[in-house]
């Protein structure tokens, strides 16, 4: 077995790789490592998206944290950052999410929180796998020492009033278009958006099990466009299956992601001089074109790993407010500790509500660079990384782009890949060079065809 944990979580097909079996051995792992050491009975909270799948792994979840001693308090269907959110609200010890985020519905997954509502480091995910394969070294309890299953009536109540408390001003008036992936957020956003008095429609609200990111949310993003355009709407949004990633649409119509959404919030944030650092945190995969906007805007801006959680470390550790991933993750350190795609929604129209300005103004300052990124299967990831004639073809490739493009080659994190992805001034020349560097991957006899 390969390593469990990704960037975000253990994820695979329901049924097949996500089994009832090791999602019972997680609970009963995370529960161990999480609460090592602490007296009283440990608290877990469990939310979980719309997927067919989700009850049954949450079920089988609940009862490998039950068989050693923790009691769990069942969300239902709530958004990821709920999770995180109520795990504080609710003082439990950790919290845990069933989703597959925006895979399509045969997918599921697992992220877990500490008892500070952040996601794990990479060590306590270590620690918590070590277990799973060492099913010996977790000990069971009986009799009265079992654990118990509740379930929440309030959940998505103290998250949309969570919320609510981030909006210090007022909606009515503004028309916008929200995309629920028929997933997590179709338990919230209704709610929030028409308590806060916009003008507000929503998509793919209408879960069933398998519709799930089926032709809409964040990575189908169509459908937003064109009703947005259409409509003549102020902005439209789109989560993916467990929210905590948002896409945005502006008035014409164009795709706002998440390096533009950092640049637009983070430069107002520092017009309002609450910009921490006048910093903003992203990762290795932002566009070259948000950090020649930022140099101009004046705005710092250091680079993490992919990962939401990665960005939330440095920020946490360096004491900045933003942060996020061009995906969408947006994190705002003052509500949240990860991303969160109403928030960000909710971010972003503070924005538009006080400088009387529309999105696609506000991101126009950021010319995006063309970008290519092209999925290489390798026998060995760190064979094909580390191959001297592979450095030397991506070194020539850096050189040749100078400061008008840049490349970037890193392993998969899941899977025996090797990611090649250019930025450069024309698709032609993103398209040169990554196959520049992926033939002499073939040469040196790396790929797998």
């Amino acid at each position: 077995m390969g390593r469990l944990f990704g960037t975000d979580g253990v994820r695979g097909v329901a049924g097949e790789d996500m089994t009832c079996e090791l999602a019972m051995d997680i609970g009963r792992a995370a529960a161990t490592v999480l609460t090592y050491g602490r007296r009283r009975r440990p608290l877990v909270v469990l939310g979980k998206d719309t997927r067919l799948s989700s009850d049954m792994l949450g079920a089988a979840l609940s009862a490998g944290l039950c068989s050693v001693g923790a009691d769990v308090i069942d969300l239902g269907v709530v958004p990821t950052p709920a999770v995180a959110y109520l795990v504080g609200k609710y003082k439990a010890d950790a919290g845990v999410m069933i989703s597959a985020s925006h895979n399509p519905y045969q997918f599921n997954g697992i992220k877990i929180f500490g008892g500070e509502g952040f996601k794990l480091p990479d060590a306590l995910e270590d620690q918590i796998e070590a277990l799973v394969l060492d099913e010996a070294a977790i000990p069971l309890v009986g009799g009265d020492r079992l654990g118990q299953i509740t379930h929440s009536t309030t959940a998505v109540r103290d998250y949309v009033e969570h919320l609510k408390a981030t909006v210090p001003y007022s909606l009515d008036g503004m028309k916008v278009a929200v995309d629920c992936a028929n997933g997590s957020a179709s338990a919230t956003a209704r709610l929030l958006f028409e308590e806060l008095g916009a003008d507000a429609v929503l998509l793919s609200e209408t879960p069933d099990g398998v519709n799930i990111n089926t032709n809409c949310g964040s990575t189908h993003i169509g459908v937003l466009q064109q009703y947005v355009k259409e409509k003549g709407l102020d902005v439209g949004f789109a989560y993916d299956g467990d929210a905590d990633r948002c896409i945005a649409v502006d008035e014409n119509g164009n795709v706002i992601d998440g390096d533009l959404i950092l640049y637009v919030c983070g430069k107002y944030l520092k017009e309002q001089g609450k910009l921490k650092n006048d910093t903003i945190v992203t990762t290795v995969m932002s566009n070259l074109g948000l950090y020649k906007a930022c140099d101009k805007a004046g705005i710092h801006y250091e680079k993490t790993a992919v990962g939401d959680k990665y960005v939330y470390e440095n920020m946490t550790q360096n004491g900045h407010c933003l942060g996020g991933e061009q995906s969408g993750h947006i994190i705002f350190s003052k509500h949240a500790t990860t991303g969160d795609g109403i928030l960000t929604s909710l971010m972003i129209m503070e924005v538009l509500t006080e400088k009387k300005q529309t999105l696609g103004t506000l991101a126009g300052e950021v010319k995006i660079y063309p970008q290519l990124l092209k999925n290489v299967r390798v026998a060995d990831k760190k064979t094909a990384r580390e191959n001297p004639e592979v450095q030397k073809a991506v070194d020539q490739v850096a050189e040749a782009l100078g400061d008008e493009g840049r490349i970037l080659v890193r392993e998969s994190g899941t899977e025996p890949l090797i990611r090649v992805m250019v930025e450069a001034a024309e698709d032609a020349l993103c398209e040169k060079y990554v196959d520049q560097v992926v033939d002499v991957m073939k040469a040196q006899g790396l790929v797998v065809e």
